[in-house]
């Protein structure tokens, strides 16, 4: 067996072992038991680097600190949470088995983000075994609740914050590495998350008279709710713009369009067609230039014969950096008070900012990349819509970088918080040689 073989081998048991441990986060959870002994697990696959490290515990999410050689220097972090969500719906293969079928190893937490974690705690703990001392001081954190609240890095970074250390750059999860991932582009490309949207919860109430469904009214409380949200849905409430980090994803993606990829060229000329034109390809791309609202929850009345006195439905929010989260609030505020409804914001999202792609980190993650993701054509920048744990760390961290160094296709992708997700055992090598690639050049 290669090299690479045996290291492809020891890569599989370690990272099945984590799948295999049910982690799910709840909201309120209280039974931290089930964190507890996936920390244990960790020590017993990754010792060296545990030997290595000062551990801190914030209630089941975790700080490891591995001392550098210049203390002068600002500290780095690697992050990836290790709570995941529940396995719901019929799968192929048992959710939490971590099969290995068709080349794949099949179970919840391979994409999110389960595989994150191993490989950097992977890399960390060959290069501790090998004697190496990092040039600077690193950090590991890994939240237990990242797909629910996110207190755990939420008061990591606010221990970091007073206790005043301050990170050069962090790198966690966000986008990977994927073969057209805007649709009409040959070729595979590493699409590395500089920002995020914030990410607000809204609740939308309409009050009324009530009474028996035999004698219905007009514009009842479900019906002013129902006409609002046609409204929010038809109308274009917010304001549309191509930032400069979409600006450049376009032009580096550019020159693998063909006769459209001329044109993207130089994007910043073509704003006002391409602001028109995007929200039409696909609701990806209308999300990466403007603020999103999905209506996700409705209550109304308890019984089918009787109309509510009151009705109300709750909104997730995603805002634009170009808008923020209290002017695209404001906007929807206006919007209720059309339809005569009541606003409470249930949670007001947390903005991120954005890290440059000239920067020091992402150029790193440039050179990483190319070293280790052999397959990889060009590393873009782009603005997540999703929300990670990285936006707490922009307290103490100018350059937040988010991807998982994994290629993946579209079904995988789609995967993630679905059914049947799963990740090719054959990305798992090229995964860790990123990591030592990061920690060693830092």
């Amino acid at each position: 067996m290669s090299k690479d073989g045996k290291r492809q081998e020891l890569y599989i048991s370690n990272l099945s072992q984590m799948i295999q441990k049910e982690t799910v986060s709840q909201f309120n959870q209280q039974d931290l038991s089930k964190f507890r002994e996936f920390q244990d697990l960790l020590r017993e696959l990754f010792p060296h680097i545990f030997d290595a490290c000062e551990f801190m515990d914030f209630d089941g999410s975790f700080l490891l600190l591995w001392r550098g050689e210049n203390s002068v220097k600002r500290p780095i972090m690697f992050m990836n949470h290790h709570d995941v969500v529940p396995a719901e719906g019929e799968w192929l293969h048992e959710p939490f088995s971590a099969e290995i079928v068709d080349g794949k190893m099949w179970g919840r937490g391979t994409l999110d983000t389960k595989s994150g974690l191993w490989g950097m705690l992977q890399a960390a703990d060959e290069l501790a075994a090998e004697g190496v001392v990092p040039c600077r001081d690193i950090y590991f954190e890994s939240g237990c609740n990242e797909e629910t609240t996110g207190d755990g890095a939420d008061a990591i970074s606010r221990w970091m914050q007073d206790n005043d250390i301050r990170l050069e750059m962090s790198f966690d999860e966000g986008g990977m590495a994927m073969y057209d991932p805007i649709g009409g582009a040959d070729g595979t490309f590493a699409m590395v998350g500089v920002g995020e949207k914030g990410c607000a919860e809204i609740r939308f109430t309409a009050q009324g008279n009530g009474g028996h469904a035999s004698t219905p009214g007009k514009n009842t409380p479900l019906v002013r709710l129902g006409r609002f949200m046609t409204y929010v849905d038809d109308s274009k409430l917010f304001d549309v713009e191509l930032s400069p980090t979409i600006c450049e994803m376009f032009r580096r993606i550019s020159p693998y369009m063909g006769k459209v990829g001329k044109l993207l060229k130089k994007p910043e000329k073509l704003k006002i067609t391409l602001s028109k034109v995007l929200p039409r390809i696909s609701d990806t791309a209308n999300a990466l230039i403007q603020t999103t609202v999905a209506f996700t929850m409705a209550e109304g009345s308890d019984a089918r014969n009787v109309l509510p006195a009151e009705a109300s439905v709750i909104a997730n929010v995603r805002t634009s950096h170009h808008q923020g989260g209290e002017s695209s609030i404001e906007v929807l505020r206006q919007a209720a008070e059309k339809f005569d409804l009541k606003m409470e914001i249930l949670d007001p999202g947390f903005e991120s900012g954005i890290t440059d792609y000239n920067g020091t980190a992402f150029e790193l993650v440039e050179k990483a990349v190319k070293v280790s993701l052999k397959n990889v054509d060009a590393t873009v920048p782009y603005i997540m819509t999703g929300a990670s744990d990285s936006r707490f760390f922009d307290r103490v961290c100018d350059q937040c970088i988010r991807f998982n160094p994994f290629t993946i296709t579209e079904e995988q992708m789609e995967s993630i918080h679905g059914i049947n997700e799963n990740i090719d055992v054959d990305t798992l090598v090229p995964a860790v040689d990123y990591y030592r690639y990061l920690m060693t050049n830092c």
